[in-house]
């Protein structure tokens, strides 16, 4: 499930009605799993970087790990297959991405090798990589086979500057790069996170699928360079509170999982203090300083946020949202929006997802539906 749907389904309600949670962190997380592979949990060598997404283009969402750092002179990028289902991902094994005639590289060092995220970066609609290294540079591998069957060329460093005078983007040391439409323009923009704790910004002049990248700027908040406490962004930028504005989730140095909510606009982001967010009632804080990379996904496609963690452990890490029944618009709340929306799919058959209110996963929306929702409503009068 491509991201921008899931966040269609979180915030499905908000134009019907203002949301129960609205402004706070809609993410209920549960006890940590570690995902596994052939029945072992996953162990890449160094320090692994997770994500999400349809590597081969059969309706699955597939995992790519980023390695290497710890220790490991190089990074790589695995791929691993979903051989289970949407809602019940499966892995048996994994191979390298490929490029250049081989697997794709980086120079690992200190905490990172490579650091993958899946982008369409220009118009030819097949998937590329875009990898932040430890030394802070920001490379591009763009795709020259197919969408279902991704092959890259040799890459190329992503620059800053002036037409005339263009330099390699240098986020410092351990670039942690996403596309973003940073400025809500309609146009892909660049934000790394980086060993120094800044998230620097590279706000695209170009076009969307030719970015041009003219000058570093710096996430704010307080009327100052947001920093991430004690060092080592690692953002990732969505809108968890479901008000419409951009927010931040980030690892740090210390293995924790902070959240920064947004108090300016969608298209002017900025941000005051940050939360600290719970697994099972508790802060995460993983064991020692791994370095947490998060990652904003839906693992079992059931419309709630759920966040893998990337650390120095190697291992990949699982935090599942806790469903709740009767819970149409996904916002931990069950109360009169989510009748509404039920109502609107009242009927409903071969819907496929249903907006939500199709609780028995059966692609129909009747009477059953209604009763679980009245159940799980009147539970909260109580």
């Amino acid at each position: 499930m491509k991201r921008a749907f899931l966040l269609t389904i979180l915030f499905a309600a908000a134009p019907i009605a203002t949301m129960a949670y609205a402004g706070d962190l809609l993410l209920r997380l549960g006890p940590e799993e570690l995902v596994q592979a052939g029945g072992a949990n996953i162990s890449v060598l160094g320090y692994s970087v997770p994500s999400l997404a349809d590597w081969d283009n059969d309706g699955l969402n597939d995992l790519i790990v980023g390695e290497g750092g710890g220790g490991y002179t190089e990074g790589k990028v695995r791929i691993y297959i979903n051989a289970g289902t949407a809602s019940q991902p499966q892995f048996t094994t994994y191979f390298y991405a490929q490029a250049n005639g081989g697997n794709l590289t980086c120079p690992g060092s200190g905490c990172l090798g490579c650091f993958p995220r899946v982008v369409y970066w220009d118009a030819d609609a097949r998937k590329d990589l875009l990898v932040g290294q430890a030394d802070g540079k920001v490379k591009l591998f763009l795709n020259i086979a197919t969408d279902e069957n991704p092959t890259f060329g040799a890459g190329s460093f992503l620059q800053v500057g002036p037409l005339a005078s263009k330099a390699n983007i240098d986020a410092g040391d351990r670039a942690t790069p996403s596309a973003v439409d940073w400025n809500s323009d309609g146009k892909k923009d660049l934000v790394v996170g980086a060993l120094d704790a800044k998230i620097h910004l590279f706000i695209n002049e170009g076009t969307d699928t030719a970015p041009d990248f003219r000058v570093q700027t710096f996430a704010q908040a307080n009327g100052s360079d947001l920093l991430v406490p004690p060092s080592r962004s690692s953002p990732d930028v969505l809108d968890l509170n479901g008000d419409g504005k951009k927010d931040i989730l980030t690892g740090n140095y210390n293995g924790e999982l902070l959240f920064y909510s947004n108090t300016g606009a969608d298209a002017e982001p900025n941000f005051a203090g940050y939360e600290s967010v719970e697994s099972d009632g508790v802060p995460i804080d993983l064991a020692g300083t791994p370095r947490s990379r998060p990652f904003v996904c839906d693992w079992t496609a059931d419309g709630y946020p759920d966040v893998l963690i990337g650390a120095g452990d190697g291992k990949v890490h699982l935090y599942q949202s806790i469903p709740q029944p009767g819970d149409t618009d996904k916002d931990y709340d069950v109360e009169s929006d989510d009748f509404a929306l039920l109502a609107l799919q009242w009927g409903a058959t071969d819907c496929g997802y249903c907006g939500g209110a199709d609780f028995f996963d059966d692609d129909q929306i009747n009477m059953l539906d209604v009763l679980t929702l009245a159940e799980h409503w009147l539970e909260g009068c109580e």
